[in-house]
């Protein structure tokens, strides 16, 4: 009889993207290449990326030093606001500031990001059918990162906002059957040289 299996969700976001995000830069194809590296240890069955070129190209370059791993676009791990809050949910002291900053996506971002989201979670959080572990990794963005790992942990719905995601780190999750989701570890950015970590931050909080 097939049961369930337990699923390692690794999310890694694009490498360091050019002004305009068109494409990444040269940092961010080397940042891809040594996360390529760094998993060439992990048993993926596949990878997913989003459909904007900094995600397709990270994906590429990671995919370059697996062995027949195949890649796979999907809508869902593209870049959207997986949710948008009422300002009651939200602290009372940075409510307007949170709230006036998602004002300023694209109403479409808005709209159609929160069943995005949604269908995300149900395609690839929670443990999986049959007898064999799943590995499989997403290339993706800020937002998706930080709605998965919220969900994760049972977080309020809003708490998305605010967790960042370095360039090229990586993240796992782990989804047992019988058992709460695990953040095994989140924005790993050990297989980067110094000067490639911190991508993506202001320079105060580089560490």
């Amino acid at each position: 009889m097939t049961g369930t299996a337990p699923r390692y969700l690794y999310l890694a976001r694009h490498g360091e993207a050019s002004p305009d995000e068109s494409s990444l830069t040269d940092n961010g194809r080397r940042q891809a290449a040594l996360l390529g590296e760094r998993l060439q240890r992990s048993p993926l069955s596949a990878i997913y990326h989003g459909p904007l070129p900094r995600a397709e190209q990270t994906a590429r370059l990671i995919c370059d030093q697996l062995d027949d791993v195949p890649l796979q676009p999907s809508e869902l791990t593209g870049d959207y606001i997986p949710y948008v809050p009422q300002r009651e949910e939200l602290p009372s002291e940075p409510a307007d500031a949170m709230l006036g900053r998602l004002a300023q996506f694209p109403a479409e971002e808005r709209e159609n990001g929160p069943e995005l989201a949604r269908k995300a979670l149900a395609r690839f959080a929670g443990p999986v059918d049959g007898d064999e572990p799943r590995h499989e990794l997403i290339v993706t963005h800020n937002f998706l990162i930080g709605w998965l790992v919220r969900d994760a942990l049972d977080a309020p719905k809003w708490r998305w906002m605010g967790l960042n995601h370095a360039n090229a780190a990586l993240t796992v999750i782990r989804y047992a059957p019988g058992r709460p989701a695990s953040v095994l570890f989140y924005n790993d950015m050990r297989h980067l040289p110094a000067e490639l970590r911190w991508t993506g931050f202001p320079p105060e909080l580089h560490v």
